[in-house]
């Protein structure tokens, strides 16, 4: 069957739909159906086909290729998000709600006015959305959203001098660990590994997965190894490149080598045992 992917707003993700014999290309703007009623959205890709097995669920067709009409609406719709900003930040300071606005949102028919903010705990917001209804005469929601959530809507430049990935080209967010840090080598400095959304970078998880096969194929420090200069203990590794520094024993006490490792047999892993 054929599809086509559709991104309803920045860099969120990309949904799937049955392009319904429309002729569309990429940075088309379409009207399409979804469980938040119509919305507009971009075309990120391209019309192809995939075996229906893949998807596991029916896909809703495009409505419509956005019409001048359409185009002018979401406009509008972009300048009333802002004074909704405005008007609810106030709003919110009038209330005294320890909450951080970060983003609004219109429905492409107006029907809905969607409020993302960020708070520490729980937030009684009951006569703020009150007053917001009131003020715009529509329904309002508001969404609490975590902090990686936010940086992305908000964007800016890393410590690595590039703008931030989630707000630059990642349309999901994957799990990183310090245990990821530690494979790497990289300082565990908390400054150093954690982006502005004070969470782990999201790039540890870029080249997790060959440093897990190079961990599998490379002796740690302190395994117990055979070189072609003897027998001797693994003091240090540079795992990407593949070399390790050897402490040799022996009875003239052969001191120190650099070996690859295809070069070394393991004898002993020397991981602990407990």
């Amino acid at each position: 069957m054929k599809i086509v992917g559709v991104r309803f707003r920045g860099l969120g993700k990309t949904y799937y739909f049955d392009p319904a014999g429309f002729d569309v290309a990429l940075g088309d703007y379409v009207v399409v159906n979804t469980v938040r009623g119509m919305e507009i959205g971009e075309i990120t890709l391209s019309c192809r086909e995939i075996d229906e097995d893949q998807l596991g669920f029916p896909l809703k067709s495009l409505v419509r290729i956005a019409n001048d009409e359409d185009i002018e609406r979401m406009m509008e719709n972009r300048d009333r998000e802002k004074n909704a900003f405005s008007v609810a930040v106030d709003k919110i300071e009038k209330h005294g709600l320890d909450m951080r606005l970060v983003d609004v949102e219109y429905s492409f028919d107006r029907d809905k006015l969607l409020f993302y903010f960020t708070a520490d705990g729980r937030v009684d917001f009951r006569e703020l959305v009150k007053d917001l209804a009131f003020e715009f005469k529509t329904r309002i929601e508001l969404r609490q959203i975590g902090v990686r959530d936010e940086s992305r809507m908000i964007g800016g430049v890393g410590i690595c001098g590039r703008e931030f990935c989630c707000s630059k080209f990642l349309t999901d967010f994957h799990p990183v660990s310090i245990k990821m840090a530690k494979e790497q080598g990289v300082s565990l400095n908390p400054v150093k590994i954690s982006g502005a959304c004070g969470r782990l970078m999201c790039c540890l998880k870029y080249e997790q997965d060959v440093y897990e096969e190079l961990l599998k194929i490379t002796p740690r420090v302190g395994a117990k190894v055979k070189t072609p200069d003897g027998v001797g203990s693994v003091e240090e590794v540079d795992l990407l490149r593949g070399r390790l520094k050897v402490s040799l024993r022996g009875e003239d006490d052969a001191g120190v080598g650099i070996y690859t490792r295809e070069e070394i047999t393991v004898i002993s892993d020397g991981r602990d045992k407990n």
